[in-house]
């Protein structure tokens, strides 16, 4: 495993991030796997080296969180875990938003279930057009004062908003967001345009979401429809990814993983790998042999003949993501 300081830190963290959004109770999302599942795959990563764990309260209503807490019981000085509030969860109307209300209790909940007094990285889900961004900002840097909460992140959103709420925080003296959660790969790179240059300028940590495009670029886009995931799951084409050249783009990372003897996945990766803002995309599996590909990914380096290639085919798409 490679290790990456993460932003403006000074926490090392491995390349890969394992995503926790895979493990908690089928019943939420079909393709979720229960604890008994799940527990050899948190296991596993941990012998490869990775110390990076993402995860949120609404991911399968807490369970999620639950099972990741049960796993590192014993072994949180070692280990680097965020998690998210923002999306309702087990249908509780003042469990989704960014007031202080929710932000403390949902903490709290986040903490209970995790089983530990403080979590590393404590990041908003999405931006909340209801309530005042000096409002969250404050209560996410009481929650570090407290000594619940030692970084605060965010998530998708538009450059603009971000912006806005680093001024923020720095006009007003608070704790300022210190990683980015946002929506990055091949087939999908809206992102390049505003976000990934203000991330650098400011020393924030990119941690991308759905780095293989829910699977997209992990096999021939003709086979897609294929998976239980595909055939579940609607949510899987809300986001633009056979657009603006996705199908093309596809074929060719195809084509380069045969040429290299790689994965489709591994080449994926490696190219979100080569691109100097991120830091650890955020990979979630369902099996320990997806695992162990993803994490072989981190010393593939792309010739940048492929890479360019790759990349040739792209146009822009509609931006996907942000709510």
């Amino acid at each position: 495993m490679q290790y990456t300081t993460l932003g403006s830190t000074g926490v090392e963290v491995s390349r890969i991030c394992l995503g926790c959004m895979s493990f908690g109770d089928p019943d939420w999302r079909p393709w979720v796997l229960e604890e008994d599942e799940a527990l050899p795959i948190i296991e596993r990563a941990l012998d490869l080296g990775i110390n990076f764990f993402d995860t949120a309260n609404m991911y399968s209503d807490g369970e999620s969180e639950r099972i990741l807490g049960e796993a590192l019981d014993g072994r949180w000085d070692d280990v680097f875990v965020g998690t998210k509030c923002y999306f309702e969860v087990d249908g509780r109307r003042q469990s989704s938003g960014l007031s202080r209300k929710t932000v403390e209790q949902e903490l709290d909940a986040s903490l209970r279930r995790l089983g530990t007094d403080t979590v590393d990285l404590y990041q908003i889900h999405r931006w909340d057009y209801e309530t005042p961004i000096e409002e969250t900002l404050r209560a996410l840097a009481d929650a570090v004062h407290r000594g619940k909460v030692r970084y605060i992140g965010a998530s998708s959103m538009w450059a603009h908003q971000f912006a806005d709420a680093l001024r923020t925080s720095e006009r007003l003296g608070l704790e300022s967001f210190a990683t980015m959660q946002n929506h990055y790969n091949a087939v999908y790179r809206e992102e390049e345009r505003e976000m990934l240059p203000l991330c650098e300028r400011e020393g924030v940590g990119v941690i991308p979401w759905s780095p293989l495009a829910r699977g997209y670029l992990t096999r021939p886009h003709e086979e897609i429809d294929a998976t239980d995931r595909g055939e579940t799951e609607e949510h899987m084409y809300e986001h633009p990814y056979r657009d603006g050249g996705g199908d093309e783009i596809n074929e060719r990372v195809e084509e380069v993983a045969e040429d290299e003897g790689l994965s489709m996945a591994q080449v994926s990766l490696a190219w979100l790998l080569s691109k100097d803002a991120v830091d650890a995309p955020i990979v979630g599996v369902t099996s320990v042999e997806h695992l162990e590909e993803a994490v072989e990914a981190v010393e593939v380096s792309l010739d940048r003949n492929d890479i360019e290639y790759i990349e040739e085919p792209y146009e822009t798409v509609e931006v996907s993501g942000h709510e």
